[in-house]
């Protein structure tokens, strides 16, 4: 597969699994967490399905367009091992859909990510949160939700906050 189908297939993914999850969190009160803004691509796809709620991006640095940069207040730049414990006092309530776009291309690197941000996220989200991921993740007291259709196999991760 060349470069280009890859990210072909992973941004088909990405919008399949946000579309999921609009249903699935119907009935779940709370905000949007992206992490990894990146350049804004999903950030303004959950602005498109999500209106209603308040998003809130995190990432290292922005780079995203210029029309999709939240503002101040919901935005988070720097370590995501430090974001998101300074999100716990910021956040009014937990959210219910977390996105996280964490890949780098190094693999070693993101699975040390992954594995270091999936405590810390944890505490950010209600009972019966989403959390979609390009990485495995590990969570206390969740269910690992079957993929749409439309998804292959290890391209996405999906979970259930319980």
């Amino acid at each position: 597969m060349t470069r280009l189908d890859s990210v072909i297939r992973r941004l088909q993914a990405q919008r399949d699994a946000i579309d999921y999850a609009v249903a699935l969190i119907d009935k779940t009160a709370g905000p949007v967490l992206e992490l990894g803004l990146g350049n804004g691509r999903t950030y303004d796809h959950l602005r498109y399905r999500f209106p209603r709620r308040e998003i809130y991006a995190f990432d290292r640095q922005v780079a995203a367009h210029p029309d999709c940069i939240p503002a101040q207040p919901y935005l988070f730049l720097g370590d995501l091992t430090e974001t998101l414990v300074q999100a716990k006092s910021r956040l009014r309530v937990p959210a219910a859909l977390a996105h996280c776009d964490v890949g780098s291309g190094d693999e070693a690197a993101t699975r040390a990510v992954s594995i270091a941000i999936a405590p810390l996220l944890r505490p950010l989200l209600a009972p019966g949160a989403i959390v979609i991921s390009d990485q495995p993740m590990t969570f206390k007291n969740a269910e690992t939700l079957s993929l749409p259709e439309t998804i292959p196999a290890a391209r996405i991760f999906l979970w259930r906050m319980l």
